[in-house]
């Protein structure tokens, strides 16, 4: 088993909680920049006289994000988290304000794919350094603060979108941004791990980035863009796109001397495991976001603010899973077990979900309380899974292979989505009833859940020694 110790030994306390801020502040910017900005597209649209094309606002981001996030593991593993950290605060920094800035909408469409490559890097880099500046144990007391980060950027995301686009101009949501990198990068300065020795360090795979590249952006086109997964032709050339550069990226990475993502990293069978039933959760959890309100109004007979209120239940069984864990894992620390768990209550949930529909007879009050038990359960499942596995993978990723090993975790996790996304897209528009389609899709997320706790890590994989 491989565990994390701290990097710095001698470094001060203060500077290590000044860093561990930095790298909340950094995750919460990045994370916040992912829902602040969807309040805000009608005013974007109608300012920039956009149309469809302000779908590019969101996709842009999201791609970058997605393709960066294994880059920047890798870049840390190489170079080191301070550097890379600080790299990341500098792009996102950079692509705010031209965000900000930005004349037309190909402009902010860019500056959304810059802005979404620090994003990416904010994020990895924080889970890598974590990792190796504190153990398990002090990983998992630490875990309210991050329920915290996450929290505040799905809560306060929209509302907070919406208000600076109706009082100073949606040109505020970029700006804020930047008074907020100047400050993380001041507390950075001293707590994060530096990089290995200069002879230590080996040369970055740089075709594997662009292999990856091409995948993660072929997957994240198909769950992103309408109009591309609507169209059959374009979207089995994405998909064979796709499969050909993933064959390739598998080759290069057998034959690189530092491949993007080693290969040696799964001959863990809890990190294997763990990457594993992350994309398979990330398909279940995160692409079924987009048809879950469907599911609500079609069960409920919500109207969109009603469903609105119904949905903070998704937000309310999350906290409420992940604040328990924080507490109660310090006592009882098997965290397969606490995955395993997770996986169940979201196998109940989607469940739920997908039955929902087909209650729209019954007393309003009975399909509402399904729905909220139903919403409440693939929330918790959603932050209870996403603790649980990256604490195992955290505490056994090589010391070399920190970055890598969370750049595949958390690209697994968002690629999952994408993938789920697209998917469950093509079961609504071929279903022939659109309460059907729905309750195919969330059924089929439940058969996903099911399947990643069939390959979820055991405790034997995983027996949660601790340093």
């Amino acid at each position: 088993m491989h565990t994390s110790t701290p990097a710095e030994p001698a470094m001060s306390s203060r500077a290590i909680g000044q860093a561990f801020a930095a790298l909340l502040l950094g995750m919460l910017m990045a994370q916040l920049d992912t829902t602040v900005v969807v309040a805000a597209l009608p005013s974007v649209a109608t300012g920039m006289a956009a149309g469809g094309a302000i779908a590019g606002v969101t996709a842009a981001y999201l791609l970058t994000v997605t393709v960066s996030t294994p880059v920047s593991g890798t870049l840390g593993d190489l170079l080191g988290r301070r550097t890379v950290f600080n790299a990341a605060l500098a792009v996102f920094a950079a692509g705010s304000l031209a965000c900000a800035l930005a004349p037309s909408m190909p402009a902010l469409v860019a500056a959304r794919a810059v802005q979404g490559v620090g994003g990416g890097g904010l994020v990895v880099t924080a889970i890598s350094a974590l990792a190796q500046m504190f153990t398990r144990e002090e990983l998992i007391r630490r875990q309210g603060h991050l329920t915290g980060v996450f929290a505040l950027s799905a809560l306060a995301g929209p509302p907070l979108g919406g208000l600076l686009a109706a009082g100073p101009g949606w040109r505020w949501i970029f700006l804020v941004n930047l008074p907020l990198c100047a400050i993380a990068a001041l507390l950075a300065q001293r707590g994060l791990p530096r990089g290995p020795k200069p002879r230590a360090r080996a040369s970055f795979d740089i075709r594997g980035a662009l292999l990856i590249t091409v995948v993660g952006g072929g997957v994240v086109a198909l769950g992103a863009v309408g109009p591309l997964a609507r169209d059959l032709p374009a979207t089995a050339a994405v998909l064979a796109v796709t499969a050909a550069g993933t064959w390739l990226f598998i080759r290069v990475a057998r034959r690189a001397t530092a491949p993007l993502i080693p290969l040696s990293l799964f001959q863990d069978r809890a990190v294997a495991r763990s990457v594993i039933s992350t994309g398979l959760s990330g398909i279940a959890l995160f692409g079924t976001f987009t048809f879950i309100p469907l599911a609500v109004q079609q069960g409920t007979g919500a109207g969109s603010g009603q469903t609105g209120v119904l949905l903070l239940a998704l937000t309310g069984g999350q906290l409420a899973a992940t604040t328990a864990f924080s507490v109660l894992a310090r006592r009882f620390p098997g965290l397969p077990r606490w995955g395993r768990l997770a996986l169940v209550m979201g196998i109940a949930g989607m469940t739920a979900l997908a039955c929902l529909p087909a209650l729209h007879d019954l007393p309003r009050a009975g399909s509402v309380a399904v729905a909220i038990a139903g919403m409440a359960l693939a929330g918790a499942a959603l932050g209870l899974s996403m603790q649980a596995y990256t604490l195992i993978a955290q505490g056994r990723a090589r010391p070399d292979q920190i970055g890598a090993t969370m750049g595949t975790l958390t690209f697994a996790r968002q690629l999952g989505g994408s993938f789920g996304t697209a998917a469950f897209g093509w079961v609504l528009l071929s279903a022939a009833d659109p309460r059907g389609g729905v309750t195919v899709a969330l059924a089929t997320a439940a058969a996903c859940l099911a399947a990643a706790f069939v390959v979820a890590p055991r405790t034997k994989d995983d027996p949660g020694v601790q340093t």
